[in-house]
Formats: structure tokens, C-alpha cells, sequence
């Protein structure tokens, strides 16, 4: 079945189309631009702009896959987690193409259609599986035994990777998203310019912390003036950089160790970094293991993701009923069934 898939969890307004093969058509992304002046996010004028472009979104998804609404067999769409006001945006166009076609409608869990996004681009990628996703709204470890079964065994217990980054970004005023100009000015950088702390938490948790990594570029920074600061940008990007991609890395590595999983899976926005796409693959090669990447555009939201999701569902024989709410919290739950 050809597959439309529609994502509007955060500030990305997203649509894609599939082939009944579960090959790409089409993935249009839309980055919304008016947060930027902000630092972060607003919800509400998130949800603004996903009214105003979601359907030309879709059309232009459509246009690019070659093909017409009538030809859809089924509907994809997150469901949650995300902002509240930004999910039901989608919800609603997806329920409505799905009422008005008679095709059946399936709610995507947002961090499984991460998962989905190695999926799409590595044909030979079976489980049992570690997934690590970093994103500027979550940090998890995933052990997936087989398809469609998920266990929960690390999160962070504060700030996600990616939200640490735009925060920091912010105390260094380099700009909005804070991941890529953070990367960006590391590779200039000397990483052992200031000793930030790992936080590795008690024992053998794979949990996450990042605020306390946060809290010390903030003390840091304070007796500074604007002159050292600037002088040394690079370097307290690269030393913050480091502290974050040496947690995520042994943490990973460790789940793997622990569940004798010799392949991990990694998506999310911040699975673009530089850094730590080399330290995991340098880390992988001296440990005999596999460390798979999607693309760039894949990492960050995006509705091929939700689209290759909600097929794998809609091949089990699940559908959402058109009632379905979204959810701002959740974790590796589906959607209800119809």
C-alpha cells in the first residue's frame, strides 16, 4: 500500500509518501524559522505554523512522490509524544484525509518512528538491537529484541542531549538550534580546554543527566567577560561537546555489553553531530560491533520515519480509531487499536 505519513510533533512540518515496497517517494520537510529570535520553541506559534502549512506540505509530498490522494492506501501520523497543540494539527488533517478517503489510519508513537528511520536506509539491519536516540526532546536506550517489541533501559532524568546543547548554545549566544553551531565551532576547538563533568550517575545506571553539565558551563562562563569568552568560544564549545558524547557513547556500549548485542542503532537530531558519529564508530570497530546512522535529513523529524512506522503496524493488521487524542508524554506505548 502507498503510505502517507504526516509529522507535527514539534517545530517541523513534515510529509512523505511510501511505496507499497516501503521505498521513499517523497519526504518534505519544513524547519520553522520563527523560533529562532527566541532561542527555543514556542508552542503556540509552533501550532500556528503548522495550520498554515501543513496541507501545502502535503501536496507538495504528493507532487514529488507522483501520485494522487486517491491513490493513498492508509495514513500515518504521530500521535505523541510532542507538543500538544502541534500534534492535533496533524492528527486532524491525517483523521480528515483518512474519513474522507475511507483509508485506514494509524497513530505512530514519535520515538519509534526514530527507530524506523535506520530502517528505511539499511536493508540488512535486523534486531536484537541498542537504539540510542538523542534529540532535543529526548535521550533514551532502547533494547528491541524483535520487531515491534521495545524495552525502555536508560533515559535522561532532566534535560535531553539536544536540549542541553541549545541551552548552552544560548549562554555562548552563537545561535539557535544550538547542536549544529555548537558542532560547527568544536572542530575548532580544544576539548581539553575546561574540564566539564560526566555526570555517569550511581552504579550501573544507564540513565542520563545533563543538567548539571549545563550548570557548570553556566559557572563557568560567570566571572568572564565578553572579550575571554569569545577568545575561547571554540574551546568551551568543544570541552561542553566532549562531556556530552563521552557519556552518550560509554553508556551505549555498556547496554550493548550488558544485553550481548553486537549492533547499535542511532537517530535522533543530535545523531548528526560529527563527534559523536566518530567516537561511535571508532568505539564500535575496537569492540567487533556494528553502529548504523541514518541520513542527516532522517535524523531530525521528519514523516518517512512515521510513514515506515505506521506501515510496519498496518502490515500487523493495527488501526487507530478517528477518535485518537494526542499525548504530550509518553513512552514506547502504540497508538490505541481501532
Amino acid at each position: 500500500m502507498i503510505i502517507l505519513g504526516i509529522e507535527t510533533s514539534c517545530d517541523e512540518t513534515a510529509a512523505a509518501v511510501l511505496s507499497d515496497e516501503g521505498t521513499i517517494l517523497s519526504n518534505v520537510v519544513l524547519s520553522q524559522t520563527i523560533h529562532y529570535e527566541y532561542g527555543g520553541v514556542v508552542p503556540e506559534l509552533a501550532s500556528r505554523a503548522h495550520i498554515r502549512t501543513l496541507i501545502p506540505i502535503i501536496r507538495e509530498s504528493l507532487s514529488r512522490a507522483s501520485v494522487e490522494l486517491s491513490d493513498l492506501g492508509a495514513i500515518a501520523v504521530t500521535f505523541g509524544p510532542g507538543l500538544v497543540g502541534s500534534l492535533l494539527v496533524g492528527l486532524s488533517a491525517a483523521k480528515a484525509i483518512a474519513y474522507a478517503l475511507d483509508r485506514p489510519f494509524i497513530g505512530v508513537n514519535h520515538i519509534e518512528g526514530h527507530l524506523f528511520a535506520n530502517f528505511l536506509e539499511h536493508d540488512d539491519l535486523r534486531p536484537p538491537l541498542i537504539h540510542l536516540i538523542v534529540s532535543g526532546g529526548h535521550t533514551r536506550l532502547i533494547h528491541q529484541p524483535e520487531m515491534g517489541r521495545y524495552r525502555l533501559l536508560g533515559q535522561t532524568l532532566d534535560d535531553a542531549a539536544g536540549e542541553s546543547f541549545d541551552k548552552v548554545a544560548k549562554m555562548l549566544e552563537i545561535g539557535y538550534p544550538g547542536g549544529p553551531q555548537i558542532d560547527r565551532l568544536s572542530e575548532q576547538g580544544d576539548e581539553c580546554f575546561v574540564d566539564f563533568p560526566r555526570a555517569y550517575l550511581s552504579g550501573d545506571s544507564l540513565d542520563f543527566s545533563f543538567s548539571g553539565l549545563k550548570t557548570a558551563v553556566l559557572n563557568y562562563l560567570q566571572p568572564l567577560d565578553g572579550d575571554q569568552i569569545r577568545e575561547h568560544l571554540a574551546d568551551i564549545a568543544a570541552s561542553f561537546q566532549a562531556a556530552v558524547v563521552e557519556v552518550l557513547v560509554e553508556k551505549t556500549f555498556r547496554a550493548a555489553r550488558e544485553h550481548r548485542i553486537e549492533t547499535v542503532a542511532v537517530a535522533g537530531g543530535v545523531a548528526c553531530n560529527r563527534r559523536l558519529r566518530r567516537e561511535l564508530k571508532q568505539r564500535a570497530d575496537r569492540e567487533g560491533m556494528t553502529v548504523r546512522f541514518p541520513s542527516p535529513l532522517l535524523c531530525t523529524d521528519n514523516a518517512a520515519m512515521i510513514a515506515a512506522a505506521g506501515r510496519f503496524h498496518l502490515l500487523q493488521g493495527d488501526r487507530s480509531p478517528l477518535d485518537l487524542n494526542a499525548v504530550a508524554n509518553i513512552d514506547m506505548q502504540p497508538a490505541p487499536a481501532a
